[in-house]
């Protein structure tokens, strides 16, 4: 078998919800863990354990996982919870509903309304600019209604991570927009071009990621997606040879600018505004 076949049978398809015990569960509804017998010390460690799930995957051969965040996990609070290590995976058998008694009783977990995705090769040059930005922001004290994630080059993953239905999405990209190296601007992309018939097919590069691809993939899977925003930052070098690490000096010079922008656009976001049209030196 090769290795495009391999990556096929990997692939694992979204569910929108599953039956467990009678009852219906889907991404947000809380579980307590509880691991089959003769696990390891991980296992151990979780048994009981209240979380929440992320997401529901089911694999080619029709076997359903389902994805959890711990409640007490301290990761939760810093961006990781895509990480390895802060999210969980357990067969459908594993997990145990909550009863709705039980469900009030506990303080429900706040659910993220805003994801900061940051994009980028850091083999690339000033292609690194989205990871450095979320690399920052995520030390930031920031709500935790605002999911801070460094998505690289991992186009599925932030497809999957669009299924959590955030009402804005903020991608932090290098992208060419003819301006000055280190121009800084607020892009709204036009969501309803995603699926018209001048649309590009939705295609994943392994060694880079187009937003506006993962978007049009998304959609594909059809999961809902609101609102979006992209704040791009002109590169002075973008692809070249792979191994080219670091960020050009006007590039590394706007990464705390766009650290401030972001926070800027997330404030406003919460409070109920818009994107401000002079937050940047371009807003299209």
């Amino acid at each position: 078998m090769n290795e495009w076949e391999w990556q096929l049978l990997e692939e694992k398809m979204p569910l929108d919800h599953l039956e467990i015990s009678g009852i219906e569960v889907r991404s947000g509804s809380r579980v307590r863990l509880r691991p089959r017998k003769g696990g390891d010390v991980m296992d151990i460690a979780l048994a009981g354990q209240i979380a929440t799930i992320e997401c529901i995957e089911q694999d080619y051969e029709g076997k359903c996982h389902v994805c959890v965040v711990l409640d007490n996990d301290p990761g939760r609070d810093m961006g990781l919870l895509r990480q390895p290590g802060h999210r969980f995976f357990f067969d459908a058998e594993e997990v145990e509903p909550l009863s709705e008694d039980e469900a009030r009783e506990l303080k429900p977990a706040q659910k993220p309304t805003i994801l900061v995705a940051g994009i980028g090769n850091i083999f690339l040059g000033d292609d690194a600019f989205g990871v450095e930005v979320a690399r920052r922001i995520a030390g930031l004290d920031l709500p935790a209604s605002v999911r801070v994630a460094d998505f690289g080059i991992r186009g599925f993953d932030l497809a999957y991570a669009l299924q959590d239905g955030y009402e804005t999405t903020i991608l932090v990209d290098a992208c060419p927009h003819g301006e000055a190296p280190g121009t800084l601007y607020v892009i709204e992309p036009d969501l309803k071009a995603l699926d018209g018939p001048d649309a590009a097919p939705a295609t994943v590069d392994a060694h880079a990621m187009n937003p506006m691809n993962v978007l049009r993939m998304a959609k594909g899977m059809n999961i809902e997606i609101k609102n979006v925003l992209l704040v791009g930052c002109e590169p002075e070098t973008l692809g070249g040879e792979e191994g080219q690490m670091g960020l050009s000096a006007p590039v590394e010079a706007a990464v705390d600018e766009a650290v401030k922008l972001v926070a800027s656009l997330v404030n406003r976001i919460l409070n109920g505004n818009g994107p401000d049209p002079g937050a940047a030196p371009n807003m299209v």
